[in-house]
């Protein structure tokens, strides 16, 4: 008896070795930050290539971390985000054109809900995609992963990728502003599905003294896709210029996004 007992715990232990080397995760909390990441990041290049047609800019990406993967163990969330402006009343449309343009086997869908249309889909591996209207004209697309084991740097884990035209478009509207960007600009990317690469470049300025909407106005050719008092986006040479307006400063990202 003792000596089964000896057998069948060597068995269970080579069991439980074998499964933990070559078995994929079964629960959010067995794959790491650096594991997730390349999911994180197709989702990210799924949602923009959905997005495509509007205006839309890549955000910086939060990293936030002190979550707890268990009671004894400590973690971190990484959420993406993608932000687009639309014509106010079109945010739902919006929403369910990104929906449709997701690979079906996330399940996508939109719904209505207290606090108005909510886009839910599940991109595999435990990383969440949902989508929500912010303001009137601003819809926010976002990825996130749940709280992981944190076991590398995220600036280690995104890829980088050559300036491309949205340079010369960030370029071009802050010589329209009559603004200089405070510090180093930011630039945001990832890969399209078909390939190629999606770029944001980013710069937070102080608050121009002219009206923005007429200093940008021949840039938009006399036809923003949306110009409000806080918002005001247009294309140029195929480059999507989204400008956040603030009393005290304004926030320029200009996008090359993937091919339609």
């Amino acid at each position: 008896m003792v000596a089964l007992t000896v057998v069948w715990g060597v068995l269970l232990a080579g069991l439980t070795w074998h499964s933990a080397r070559n078995d994929p995760p079964t629960v959010r909390e067995q794959r790491t930050m650096a594991q997730a990441m390349p999911r994180v990041e197709a989702a990210i290049g799924e949602l923009v290539a959905a997005a495509s047609g509007t205006v839309y800019a890549l955000a910086p990406a939060e990293f936030e971390q002190g979550c707890r993967v268990t009671p004894f163990a400590d973690g971190a969330i990484l959420r993406r985000h993608v932000e687009l402006a639309v014509p106010a009343g079109e945010e739902r449309a919006v929403l369910e054109r990104v929906a449709e343009g997701l690979p079906s086997t996330w399940r996508a869908g939109v719904r209505l809900t207290s606090d108005g249309p909510r886009l839910r889909a599940d991109a595999g591996e435990f990383v969440t995609v949902s989508g929500r209207t912010v303001a009137d004209g601003r819809v926010r697309l976002s990825v996130e992963t749940g709280c992981r084991p944190a076991d590398a740097v995220l600036a280690s884990l995104l890829p980088e990728y050559p300036r491309g035209p949205e340079s010369a478009a960030l370029s071009a509207a802050l010589s329209a502003l009559g603004v200089q960007a405070g510090g180093p600009d930011e630039l945001m990317q990832v890969a399209c599905p078909s390939g190629g690469v999606a770029r944001t470049r980013r710069a937070d300025v102080a608050a121009a003294a002219q009206s923005p909407q007429a200093a940008l106005a021949p840039l938009a050719g006399g036809t923003p896709v949306v110009a409000t008092d806080q918002l005001y986006a247009y294309r140029h040479d195929g480059v999507a210029v989204l400008v956040e307006l603030y009393e005290d400063r304004t926030v320029l990202a200009a996008t090359t996004g993937c091919a339609d």
